[in-house]
């Protein structure tokens, strides 16, 4: 809801605290990266939002006479969707115009999951204070999460324990990209409470969550009967033709991603074709990184509590890729592709975290950008369904 005059004039008159800071610059995005982190933090517990004013004197509050264009509107918006904070922040972006010029006010949400990142460090504030936590304050922001996690990834698993994760590969192959060096260095904490701060252990309970479970268990098939990708390969253009190759894709998800990168650079056919009277150039079945995109895609954005499995069909004129689950939250068929939730956000985290998503609500766009440039038909998609989302890639040769 926007502000009110009233409370605006409140706001800008305010003195900066925890939850008000303000800045004259509108450029300085890691500046305002740790102050959104801070805010989201809430340490102090605020029930009220928080807000970073941009283009205001930060002493009088008054307006500093800039113009804000649609260009920095642009870049601001990427405090959310760049993935650099995570988990991702609940924040209102807002361009006001004043009779002194033009100012932004975000207004930041106290996240409901504790303790938030910016690149991998835990921002806090206190009073007008900004830093980074301590190992005290940081356990402090754990013991404040919510009780009943809303989605499937952030719930603990009751019938798993702590010794279905893969310690090893949590310490060699997640936790150095999740947290920043310096931090990683001082880090003396025990292992579950490591897991903890990065939403895969609940303490309070003693179980590990199912976003751990997908991310460092093997066995996770047990616990949640649908984590696998299923692959066909038909020799035909129908599910009744005679099937070629069939594979399942199953286990802790650094294990998988990466097995998938390699099965779809083979699955990609490559031949040559006249350039030039003197020259050839390779055409591509399919660009690997739409079908890669998809993947992630259905990886991300699944219904898990489904028993059924992410499909990964190829035919010979075409991939298909289906996954239970709808559009989910604020995507509907009237805003996709440019509209995204996250129903599994843990996992989101995971794969940003892991280097499988540049920034979030890309991966859709990104994949038609790249069947445009290597001259494949459009992607079809099929999202008018509860409980199924789909989408047909042609091939191209």
């Amino acid at each position: 809801m926007p502000l009110t005059e009233d409370e605006l004039e409140e706001l800008l008159s305010e003195l900066e605290s925890s939850r008000v800071e303000k800045s004259r610059s509108f450029k300085d995005i890691t500046k305002y990266s740790e102050a959104v982190c801070a805010f989201s933090n809430n340490l102090p517990n605020h029930t009220e939002d928080s807000y970073l004013i941009l283009g205001v004197d930060d002493k009088t509050g008054e307006a500093i006479g800039a113009a804000v264009t649609d260009e920095i509107l642009k870049n601001l918006g990427e405090l959310r969707d760049s993935g650099d904070i995570l988990p991702k922040p609940n924040i209102n972006i807002e361009k006001i115009s004043l009779e002194d010029g033009d100012i932004v006010i975000i207004r930041v949400s106290p996240h409901p999951f504790p303790p938030v990142r910016f690149k991998g460090r835990v921002y806090i504030r206190i009073g007008p204070r900004k830093g980074v936590a301590t190992e005290a304050e940081e356990r402090s922001l754990l013991e404040k999460r919510v009780s009943q996690a809303k989605t499937f990834d952030a719930r603990p698993c009751l019938e798993a324990s702590f010794d279905d994760l893969n310690i090893p590969l949590f310490k060699l192959s997640y936790l150095p990209r999740a947290i920043d060096s310096e931090t990683l260095a001082e880090n003396h904490r025990e292992i579950k409470n490591q897991l903890a701060s990065l939403r895969f252990y609940d303490l309070k309970l003693g179980y590990p969550t199912n976003a751990s479970l997908l991310t460092l268990c093997d066995n996770v098939k047990y616990y949640i009967p649908g984590a696998y990708i299923q692959y066909v390969k038909y020799h035909g253009v129908s599910v009744d033709a005679e099937v070629l190759r069939e594979r399942e894709f199953v286990g802790d998800l650094i294990t998988v991603m990466s097995e998938l990168d390699l099965f779809i650079k083979d699955l990609v056919e490559t031949k040559p074709v006249s350039h030039t009277s003197l020259s050839e150039k390779l055409i591509h079945s399919y660009p690997s990184r739409a079908i890669r995109e998809l993947l992630n895609n259905a990886i991300m954005h699944r219904d898990y509590e489904s028993n059924a499995p992410i499909g990964f069909y190829e035919f010979l004129d075409r991939i298909e890729i289906v996954n239970p689950g709808g559009l989910y939250g604020a995507a509907t068929a009237s805003n996709f592709p440019h509209q995204n939730d996250y129903r599994n956000p843990v996992l989101a985290e995971v794969l940003k975290i892991l280097g499988y998503v540049n920034k979030f609500n890309r991966g859709i766009i990104t994949a038609k950008n790249e069947l445009k440039l290597n001259g494949n038909p459009d992607a079809e998609f099929s999202y008018d369904q509860p409980n199924h989302f789909g989408v047909i890639i042609y091939k191209k040769l």
